[in-house]
């Protein structure tokens, strides 16, 4: 029988002759021209090109999310104040995913700044959801996990400051994936909230996710966070590991919180119950801090972004719209390049870090940070894992919900690996009424070749997956 490429790991993709790579490379390049005026998960299709060096991922097309600098192209972060702004250099990632052979298809869409978690906050329309196009991607990486959920790259870069990375892939049906803080450079990635922010993959299988990892993760001399033998990144496969004996931490009061859908409750259980029968030893255990992570997270990074964003003032960076003096100049500069929610944060952050305000509330969460990263370590020095849903809810309709606490309430389970550093993953099981379900995984700080590899077991009882690979919809299956 002949096989699709959609059908192809990224290991099997790179080992095909140069002829086959090409033929690769020129099929994904038709997909996206075909599907994304329907999906809009590129805000830049590059010219189809065929060059590509030698390496562990030769000629294998992927996408990078619109915040993450690639030379030459556009970086516009979903963003009105940078739409005309061209990289001058590429990021870290970007160079080493080129120097081992990876071809860069385009640039996806994502909530502007990657401040969202529907990627409806994009200056350029939303992106939709492949399972329902009347749905959101979930964000801010939207763009990236629809654009692999749709058959349209092997794998695409995110950011996750929050959960950006693993809500979008929850959502959409795919692998999301974010390294401990500190493997993956961020050199290049246009900062949001620096202490918080990780780039990483998303992908249909975990295997997938391991390949582009191990390319992308190590020191960097341009950015002083990443660190050193972290992590043994040298083994062409994931070290095996047996569910019998794992032991496994839920979070009952997660469990509990009264916005999770009972039907995302439902399966999250039927899975937990599957574990079980492999010999996982599963604990519901009370975590205790899941009603403080939203209202930290809050203060933290609208306060980090605040002062990130004060480059964008139309003389730095940014279109300039001339004004009789220069305050006048950057106020409207701002006004009119920023969309509400950049200007919501900003507002936030500015209040918290003001001298007024900043012991009452930014050092406040500075100080249970420290208790959320502490009580996390505690659970995880007795447990190998945490597991809970990614996502209390199903991906909404497209402008459903236009309370922002709501929105910001759907990272709540993510929220706590960004804020204590530690590396989690999202993995699709089985779906509820045709839309995807995601469970995640968290591990100790610099365990992630352990966590892929319990990922990769719990691949195995997931209905999302076929000959190894997560499904795609239907509707997409053939240009």
């Amino acid at each position: 029988m002949k096989r699709d490429f959609l059908n192809y790991k990224i290991a099997e993709l790179s080992e095909l002759q140069d002829d086959a790579k090409r033929k690769a490379i020129a099929y994904f390049h038709e997909r996206i021209t075909a599907f994304n005026p329907e999906l809009n998960a590129f805000l830049e299709v590059l010219p189809l090109s065929a060059n590509y060096s030698s390496g562990s991922l030769s000629g294998i097309p992927y996408a990078l999310k619109d915040n993450i600098l690639a030379r030459g192209t556009r970086t516009t972060c979903a963003s009105d104040i940078l739409k005309d702004y061209i990289s001058p250099y590429d990021a870290t990632v970007t160079a080493r995913l080129k120097a081992e052979g990876a071809v860069l298809m385009g640039k996806t869409n994502l909530d502007e700044f990657a401040m969202g978690s529907s990627t409806e906050n994009s200056a350029f329309g939303p992106s939709k959801n492949p399972w329902d196009l009347n749905r959101i991607p979930g964000g801010s990486s939207g763009g990236s996990a629809a654009a692999v959920a749709a058959g349209l790259v092997p794998f695409a870069l995110g950011s996750d400051t929050g959960g950006s990375v693993r809500q979008p892939a929850a959502f959409c049906g795919v692998v999301g994936y974010k390294p401990s803080y500190g493997l993956v450079s961020r050199y290049g990635l246009v900062a949001f909230a620096s202490s918080l922010d990780q780039i990483g993959p998303l992908t249909r299988c975990v295997d997938d996710a391991y390949a582009v990892f191990k390319t992308i993760a190590r020191k960097d001399i341009n950015d002083a966070t990443t660190i050193n033998n972290g992590v043994n990144l040298k083994a062409n496969d994931l070290p095996k590991i047996d569910l019998k004996g794992i032991r496994i931490a839920v979070p009952s009061d997660a469990l509990d919180f009264e916005g999770l859908d009972e039907r995302v409750k439902s399966r999250f259980l039927e899975f937990v119950e599957r574990l079980t029968e492999k010999g996982a030893k599963v604990s519901f255990i009370e975590l205790g801090i899941l009603k403080y992570v939203v209202a930290t997270y809050y203060l933290i990074a609208p306060g980090e972004a605040s002062s990130n964003l004060s480059r964008y003032d139309g003389v730095r960076y940014g279109e300039r719209v001339e004004s009789e003096n220069y305050e006048e100049m950057i106020k409207k500069n701002r006004d009119i390049g920023f969309g509400d929610e950049v200007k919501r944060r900003i507002l936030l952050g500015t209040f918290t870090l003001s001298s007024a305000y900043y012991d009452a509330y930014y050092r406040r969460a500075l100080k249970i940070r420290r208790i959320i990263s502490d009580r996390i370590n505690k659970v995880l020095q007795e447990h190998d894992f945490i597991l809970n849903p990614t996502t209390p809810t199903l991906p909404g309709k497209i402008g459903e919900i236009s309370d922002p606490l709501t929105y910001y309430l759907m990272d709540i389970y993510t929220i706590p690996a960004n804020l204590a550093g530690m590396p989690a993953i999202s993995v699709p099981i089985d779906p509820v009424d045709g839309l995807p379900v995601g469970v995640q995984f968290m591990g100790k700080r610099l365990s992630d070749l352990q966590l892929l590899s319990v990922a990769k077991e719990a691949e195995k009882l997931s209905g999302a997956y076929e000959n190894g690979l997560a499904k795609l919809p239907e509707r997409w299956l053939h240009v």
